[in-house]
């Protein structure tokens, strides 16, 4: 497991950049007893899929990570670098697991590797039309060893300002669509967003802010990215909060968006709840998803990532556990 974690982080699968990694994993790294698929998506991204048996249960966690790339070290309890807890160090544990319960025994599972989780979801989406009628996924990401009640939904909006420009010594002859962005976030921050009992606050985080007027310029265009992590009880009123505060020279894009969740959970096992996004939106088609896996999500995203290999041995066995007994209640 630890050999394989340390092979798949020397490629670079920042999204986008997946398919070599994937070429890879399904050429070498194929498990005994299993089928070994390729799935494209409609970007012409590579999802693999290890089929063992007719399965029941899927082992599902994603190829890519976030940016920059940093190569993979370790000493003798730590993983460090990009993808050691989001999310290869889930696909490591998740194919040992399989690999163990195939050799007791166990031919009724399947363990898929997807593309672009961090970007849209679109190896998820894909391999959501071959899951139609399956009963369990379960999504790897870190999640402290715990298994996961309920996650945060999101909203990406994109928001342009329109302006008149000018030169910047005669203001009163333009109108600053830089101006009407400030005044549009002053009015956001007004906005009272009641709190969740199960997700507690919804927040939002800016980004992507562009104009391309010169220093000495009125704005006559700014365009800036809004994500939203949204709760229960205010997933489906954001929009029409967003709509009553922009004015008529602002343009509100609502990009995509995914519900609040609640997961199949288990007795026996720690829980929490989380606040990132997973994959587990996109697979409509199957009627449980379980979200667990070794890495602290605090850690995910950062220079430092990083994930305990004792943690992911104990992922091994707390994954082959929540197989046996879904197995067994079915």
């Amino acid at each position: 497991m630890i050999d394989f974690l340390m092979d798949i982080m020397r490629f670079d699968s920042t999204s986008g950049l997946e398919n070599d990694l994937a070429r890879h994993i399904a050429s070498k790294h194929k498990p005994e007893g299993s089928e070994c698929f390729i799935q494209e998506t409609d970007e012409k991204r590579l999802n693999v899929f290890f089929k063992f048996g007719q399965p029941e249960i899927i082992f599902c966690s994603h190829l890519d990570t976030v940016p920059p790339y940093i190569p993979p070290s370790r000493d003798s309890n730590i993983i460090y670098g990009r993808g050691s807890c989001d999310a290869k160090g889930q696909l490591a544990y998740l194919l040992e697991a399989a690999r163990q319960l195939n050799s007791e025994g166990h031919s009724n599972f399947g363990v898929l590797m997807v593309s672009g989780e961090e970007d849209g979801s679109q190896g998820a989406i894909r391999a959501n039309r071959e899951m139609k009628g399956l009963d369990y996924v379960i999504i790897g990401e870190p999640t402290g060893n715990k298994l996961v009640t309920a996650s945060k939904g999101n909203l990406l909006v994109k928001i342009n300002f329109y302006g008149k420009s000018c030169h910047s010594g005669y203001p009163e002859k333009g109108d600053s669509a830089f101006k009407r962005m400030i005044e549009f976030f002053d009015r956001l921050r007004e906005l009272k967003f009641p709190r969740d009992r199960v997700l507690d606050k919804t927040t939002y985080n800016v980004g992507k802010l562009e104009s391309p007027n010169a220093q000495n310029v009125i704005s006559d265009f700014v365009t800036c990215k809004i994500f939203f992590r949204t709760t229960f009880v205010t997933d489906k009123s954001i929009k029409n909060k967003l709509n009553s505060i922009a004015d008529d020279k602002t343009e509100l894009e609502f990009v995509y968006g995914d519900e609040p969740m609640k997961f199949y959970t288990i007795e026996g096992f720690n829980t929490t709840v989380v606040s990132f996004g997973t994959d587990a939106p996109s697979f409509t088609n199957v009627k449980n998803k379980i979200l667990y896996g070794p890495g602290d999500i605090i850690d995910a995203h950062t220079s430092g990532e990083c994930v305990r290999i004792s943690d992911l041995y104990k992922a091994v066995e707390d994954v082959k556990l929540i197989y046996k007994k879904v197995i067994n209640e079915n």
